[in-house]
């Protein structure tokens, strides 16, 4: 399976894999967000939406290891390793997202649903642990459009 693959060399490059998936399927079919960041700088980021037949955009990046050091900085600060999501909504009909990381010998994988605002995260049965996911991603997303942006002069979203 490429995913166990990638988390396999993750563990052998650097000791570090990222990756953030969000999307359902609907109207105009499987519409979703997905990039991944890898210990040796390599930034991998699609995005299908057929939305007034849009196509789909893939980017592959390279980004330096300092980079990579920050991301893995603001993963350990926010201390997501330390959270469960056994009581977080379900991935449902509306959609889900997933987030994976491995770094520091340690390999978590998160899947809920979609997020739609910090008020969906106060009514969870868990919002303390959803609102660490909630913010990590909100940082993630931002880091990556901005690389995105940045690197190939293209609106991401």
């Amino acid at each position: 399976d490429i995913i166990f693959e990638n988390c396999r060399m993750a563990a052998e490059e650097n000791d570090f894999y990222l990756r953030y998936y969000v999307g359902h399927q609907g109207q105009f079919g499987h519409e979703y967000l997905e990039f991944e960041f890898r210990g040796d700088g390599r930034l991998r980021y699609a995005n299908n939406s057929n939305y007034k037949n849009d196509v789909m955009i893939r980017k592959e990046a390279w980004v330096s290891q300092s980079v990579v050091q920050e991301l893995r900085k603001v993963v350990e600060d926010s201390e997501i390793t330390r959270e469960d999501d056994y009581h977080w909504p379900q991935a449902d009909r509306n959609g889900r997202q997933e987030l994976e990381v491995v770094t520091g010998g340690e390999h978590i994988s998160f899947v809920t649903t979609k997020i739609g605002s910090l008020h969906d995260v106060q009514e969870s049965k868990d919002p303390e642990g959803l609102r660490v996911f909630y913010y990590l991603v909100q940082d993630i997303k931002c880091l990556v459009f901005s690389l995105i942006g940045l690197h190939f002069r293209v609106k991401p979203i």
